[in-house]
Order: C-alpha cells, then structure tokens, then sequence
C-alpha cells in the first residue's frame, strides 16, 4: 500500500524546485563550467587555483550536509530553498567586481554554506515526496534533466550576453573588454538566482504533511542512517559519479587545449555538452520503471567507463572532432544517467522517508568529497602536464572510479534482490 504522505505532488511545484535546483549552482559552478579558458583569464587563476576554489567550497559544504539535512526534516522546504537562493545571489555581486584570490577563497566559502545548509537537503526530499512511493525514478530523472535543461539555457543564454557585448572578434579584444563583458554575464546570473528566490517565497505550496511531528535528536536520526548498509553503498556510487561529473568541468578546456578551439567555440561546447543531461534523464525516466533503477546505474557506470577509456589513451587529439565529440557524448551520457537516479534507490534501499534529510545530508558527506579533492587534482594534473597529457591523466582518474562505483552497484542489487526475498 502506498505511504500516505508519498502522493505525487503539483507540477508547479517540481518546475520550482528544478529551476532552484539549478540556479543556485549557477555562480559557483555553471560559469565556470562553461566558461572555463575565460574564467581562468579574467580572474588571472590557473587551473589548481581554481580547483582550490572548489576544495574550500567543498570543504564548507561537507561541514554543512549533515546539519542542513536534519533542519530540512524539520522546517519548509520553501523557506528553506527561497533563503538560499537570496544570499546566493548575493554573492555574486561580489563576484562581479573581480576580486582578489583571497576575497575569492572566502566567497566560494561562503557558497559552500548557501548551497548546501539550507539548500541541498530540503531539495531531495521535496523531490522524493514529490515523487510518490511509485514514481522515486520519475521524479529524481525529472529533476536532474530540468536542472540540465535549466543550466544548459543559462550557458547558452551566457554565451549569448558574452558574445554581444564583445564589440569585435574575441581574439582581436583586450583582457578588459574581455572582463566588462563577462561582468554583464555575472550580474545577469546573480539577478536570476535572485528572482528565483522571490518566485519560490510566491508560489511554491507549503507542506504540512512534510514536517517532522515527532522530537527524535538528530544524533539519533544519525545513527539510525549510519546502520543501514544500503546508505554506505549509495555514499561509494554518488562520490564514484560525481567524480564523473567533475570532469565535464574541463570539456571546454579540452576543445580549447586540446582541439584548439577559441574561447567562444569552447564556451560553445561546454554549453551545448549540458543539453545531454536533459535529453539523457528525460529518456531515463521514460525508461525507468517503478522499480529496479539500480540496474540502469549499473548501465550509467558501464557507458562512463567506455567513454572515459577512449579519452585516457589519448585516442581524442587535434582535428578529430567527430572523434571528440562522439567520445565527450559517451562520458557524458553515463554520467548523466547515473545522477538521474543515484537518490531515487533511497526507495530501494529501504531508508524511511520521516529521516530523508538526514540520511541525504549524511550519504552527501561522502559521496560529495570530490567538491574537496577532485577539483585540485584534476587542476594540477592539468597545470602540472599541460596539453593532451593531463587530460589523459584525469581520465585515467575516471576510469578508477567507474570501475569503483559500477562494483558498488552490483553490490546494492544484490543487496536489495535478497531483502526482497526476504519480505
């Protein structure tokens, strides 16, 4: 029998919660995603500065996810989405006035907090009782394929705004033309995420059924996650994917170090590789079933892993742009797959939905230490041997981890397969 307060929610409400979902990583990590050769540039940071950034992020972020995700089993996620969007954006007021490396390092600090306290859990858990009992797989494609959709638009739109405002050919303009332009990208992101915010505080519904009514001590909703084996496996597939995802940081690097291309065209396919996260989880939850999404992890390792293969034996070089592009829509096929689902087997993996928070929060400490070491490894390997070398290099890392994370995933189902049979 379906569990009452698992009914399926408003569209309304998901198309919030996955305009939210993306926007409040717009500043810290779209932008740069997209704009990696230009982000370098205009901030003057080389590849391991810019991975450090990230680490401090990822540092404060794991120091949040716990907390923030017992808070989001207790309070409205509305209010709790809409005040994180505001003092995200915020931040980006700072970003615009290019400051120093430092000022940087405490800004990215600072979204570290924003995004995840109030944020991240009481996301997932909007999106799992949006979801209903039967429909987890649905729900979570949905929401990682509108994000995708959603963080695609604004590379696009990004580029767009870029492009105007450069008066002539990029390579013909200078490093403050350069910044001026990219400063409109800035503050056009910031007013976004801003106004997200006031539609969320507007519109989203409040949900009563979704608040905590009993006293339980987030120790002990701590310990109760902690014992179930299922959560540990999850921790080891999401920090194997993510690992996945960090990559698709340095695609446009790849075509402009690599293939060569100038700093628009890189922009270009950092943005068009982003509609592949859309397109791949709308498929996804068509395919999916009510069950069983495990299987299709499983299948999302198995890709990733082929695709990082051919780019970590250097089969990817110059003018093979069939070759590239072929091989970048591999990787991030599996990538994307996998992050469509990864919080969906919560269902599966038979975590109550009254500690969801919690157990996202405590699943999310682990499985999101690649915000903490990923980014600087990848950003030395990249200064360290510059060209095709280092690009190889942080495939190999890749190919580490989708052989970690596919191993993790066969185990969850053969976990789940015999608690099944057990009930």
């Amino acid at each position: 029998m379906e569990n009452p307060t698992l009914k399926k929610g408003s569209f309304l409400s998901i198309t919030l919660l996955i305009l939210s979902g993306e926007l409040i990583f717009l500043l810290p990590y779209v932008l740069a995603r997209v704009f990696r050769p230009t982000f370098l540039e205009v901030f003057n940071l080389s590849n391991l500065q810019l991975g450090s950034l990230f680490s401090v992020y990822g540092t404060v972020a794991l120091l949040s996810y716990v907390y923030g995700g017992a808070i989001s089993d207790k309070f409205q996620p509305k209010n709790l989405i809409a005040t994180s969007l505001f003092f995200t954006a915020l931040g980006g007021l700072v970003l615009a006035i290019y400051p120093s490396y430092f000022i940087l390092q405490l800004l990215y600090g600072y979204w570290g907090f924003t995004t995840v306290f109030l944020f991240w859990g009481a996301m997932i858990k909007a999106a799992r009782v949006w979801g209903g009992a039967k429909n987890q797989g649905q729900a979570f494609s949905f929401l990682d394929g509108g994000r995708g959709l959603v963080a695609a638009s604004m590379g696009s739109l990004g580029v767009l705004i870029f492009s105007f405002f450069l008066t002539k050919d990029i390579e013909l303009t200078s490093l403050i033309q350069r910044k001026n332009a990219f400063r409109y990208v800035i503050l056009f992101c910031s007013f976004i995420v801003f106004l997200n915010g006031l539609l969320v505080i507007l519109l989203m519904k409040s949900n009563e059924k979704n608040e905590r009514k009993n006293t339980s001590s987030t120790l002990s909703d701590v310990k109760a996650v902690l014992k179930l084996r299922s959560v540990w496996l999850i921790m080891i597939i999401i920090i194997s994917a993510y690992v996945g995802y960090k990559v698709t940081d340095i695609y446009s690097l790849y075509a402009s170090e690599v293939m060569l291309y100038d700093h628009i065209e890189a922009a270009n396919i950092g943005s068009l590789q982003l509609y592949l996260r859309p397109l791949v989880c709308l498929i996804i939850a068509f395919l999916a079933g009510k069950k069983n999404y495990i299987y299709y992890i499983i299948i999302g390792f198995i890709t990733m892993l082929l695709g990082a293969i051919i780019f970590a034996f250097g089969i990817v070089q110059l003018n093979m742009n069939f070759v590239f592009s072929f091989s970048l829509i591999v990787v991030a096929t599996g990538t994307y797959a996998i992050r469509a689902l990864y919080f969906s087997i919560m269902q599966e993996g038979r975590i109550p939905l009254a500690i969801t928070g919690t157990a996202v929060g405590v699943i999310s400490v682990i499985g999101y230490t690649p915000d903490i070491f990923a980014s600087p490894i990848i950003g030395y390997l990249l200064d360290r041997y510059p060209g095709i070398i280092g690009h190889q290099y942080v495939f190999m890392i890749l190919v580490l981890f989708s052989i970690l994370g596919l191993l993790a995933s066969i185990k969850f189902r053969n976990l789940t397969s015999m608690d099944s049979k057990k009930s």
